[in-house]
């Protein structure tokens, strides 16, 4: 019968294997954005890949929802990796890679809005009415049903509304409810303060809000 010490050395033998594999495997899942970016700027490829992995779904959704083209979309996930990786020396850590690869991704989108020169209505400009003009009304959205219109309606039909928001607002909102990043972090995104941000999303649920409940009332008034 073998003495006990020499079983347990065994035992502990057979099994460091395993564990390292779950060590290398723990520290396969833990390497960070940050990590990543050292490497890739020291010359490694393959860990930009990872960058790219890792956040190619969001970029393209992003650009979706800002293009509203999935050919521009896919132009804008593409130039967003060129330029990152071309700007990756420039990149000081000052905020968090997905912060600065959003700021560029956005950028990117607006710049091809712009080249649309699609036409769409400020919401800071005041309405023209026969007794002169006036601000647009926003409402306190304490109890704003848009969450609930966004819930029913199709992405089809919240896509139409939103493709007819001025760029600026339109990344805002994307960000916020697509992407539901906070507050400070769009402001990050968007190099604009928190309030702007508040302000300009208070602003677009109004104008949503109003788009959605016209198309319910088209719809019913066809029904």
């Amino acid at each position: 019968m073998p003495k006990p010490e020499t079983t347990s050395k065994k035992t502990v033998a057979k099994s460091r294997p395993k564990a390292r594999k779950q060590v290398r495997k723990r520290a396969r899942k833990q390497v960070t954005d940050e990590e990543l970016v050292r490497l890739a700027r020291g010359g490694d490829t393959r860990a930009f890949g990872k960058l790219m992995e890792r956040y190619q779904n969001k970029i393209y959704r992003l650009g979706r929802r800002m293009t509203q083209t999935d050919e521009d979309a896919e132009d804008v996930l593409q130039e967003s990796f060129i330029k990152a990786f071309k700007s990756l020396g420039g990149f000081k850590g000052r905020s968090k890679f997905s912060t600065w690869l959003y700021r560029i991704t956005v950028n990117l989108a607006l710049m091809k809005l712009r080249r649309r020169k699609l036409d769409t209505v400020s919401l800071d400009e005041p309405v023209a009415t026969e007794e002169g003009s006036v601000q647009r009304d926003i409402e306190d959205d304490a109890l704003d049903p848009l969450e609930r219109l966004i819930e029913t309606e199709s992405l089809e039909t919240l896509d139409l509304a939103v493709a007819d928001l001025p760029p600026g607002y339109r990344a805002v909102f994307v960000l916020r409810h697509v992407e539901e990043l906070s507050t400070e972090e769009t402001a990050r995104i968007l190099r604009i303060s928190v309030p702007a941000v508040k302000s300009r999303l208070h602003r677009t649920r109004s104008a949503l809000k109003e788009k959605l409940i016209g198309r319910l009332r088209n719809q019913t008034i066809r029904g």
